[in-house]
């Protein structure tokens, strides 16, 4: 039985292909320490063994990241830890990371990424030398997933090219080549299709074969979505939101991701050896309103 058919619903089903059902399997969600505690049960609105992502936060205790975890592995979902270098003193508080997420909640995966701050608090500047401390291997994690940018990133390339985004692909494909564990990249969210398909074609034409789970953003208001698309660096998908914006009706209705997500699971359908494959919701309207259309959508 798959993952997605053992998810009854009692809401109103809404309207997809059989096409985004299939694309829509196996997909993982991401939450805080703060939005989790509002969620009493996450076996009463997710799939078990639903991959969920943890967001680490310039501020939030190791602490209070490692009880997230535990609870919510207790209920038998897989949790993924965000390990943002910026925040990471040394190697040193590294080790005492992997060590407490390992023995205290079971971990094996984990996000690895630059992290959010212009000012790194100690030796770490980038995803790569986390891993070259070899550490993720010691403790011998299984998946390792590093941030995919399908539109750039300024903070990266502050020049506007993508060379330093380039530079870092072709170092984590070499890593990719020489290491046993399952690599991937999880894209930020995006709201226009057709380019993010030409990004990913770019990766196999620069020789990337590192899987992709496309960034999806969860149901939300529209005023919601534009003010975190603007914070998190979003770059020409942004003009989707803002042409919506423009239309007084729909700017009073939730934005849902089925159109975007319709063509890119139509372009997997006819391309099966399409490297997009999953699917990783942002719930920026809350993890119970992206849970409920999860769940209809995939009960049609």
């Amino acid at each position: 039985m798959s993952i997605l058919s053992a998810f009854t619903s009692k809401e109103e089903n809404i309207e997809v292909s059989d096409s985004l059902k299939v694309f829509l399997n196996n997909f993982s969600i991401e939450v805080m320490p703060r939005t989790a505690s509002k969620i009493e049960s996450f076996n009463e609105i997710l799939p078990e063994d639903t991959r969920i992502y943890i967001a680490h936060i310039e501020g939030v205790p190791i602490d209070e990241m490692v009880e997230t975890a535990k609870r919510i592995s207790n209920e038998g979902f897989n949790v993924m830890p965000h390990f943002p270098a910026r925040i990471i003193k040394d190697k040193i508080i590294l080790e005492d990371w992997i060590n407490r997420y390992q023995g205290e909640a079971g971990i094996e995966q984990a996000l690895l990424l630059a992290g959010g701050v212009n000012k790194p608090h100690g030796v770490y500047d980038n995803s790569m030398q986390l891993v070259e401390t070899e550490l993720f291997e010691k403790y011998n994690f299984k998946h390792l997933h590093f941030a995919g940018h399908p539109e750039g990133n300024k903070d990266i390339d502050n020049d506007g090219s993508n060379n330093n985004v380039d530079a870092a692909l072709s170092w984590k494909q070499k890593f990719k080549e020489r290491t046993d564990i399952e690599l991937a990249l999880t894209t930020q969210f995006c709201f226009e299709a057709g380019p993010v398909i030409e990004w990913a074609n770019s990766l196999v034409s620069k020789g990337i074969d590192i899987p992709v789970h496309i960034g999806v953003a969860g149901p939300a208001k529209l005023q919601t979505l534009i003010k975190f698309s603007i914070a998190c660096g979003v770059g020409p998908s942004l003009r989707v939101l803002q042409k919506r914006a423009k239309d007084v009706k729909k700017l009073l209705l939730p934005f849902e991701p089925n159109d975007f997500l319709e063509t890119l699971a139509e372009h997997k359908k006819a391309n099966p050896s399409f490297n997009i494959t999953n699917v990783h919701f942002f719930p920026l309207g809350g993890i119970n309103v992206n849970a409920s259309w999860i769940k209809s959508a995939t009960n049609n």
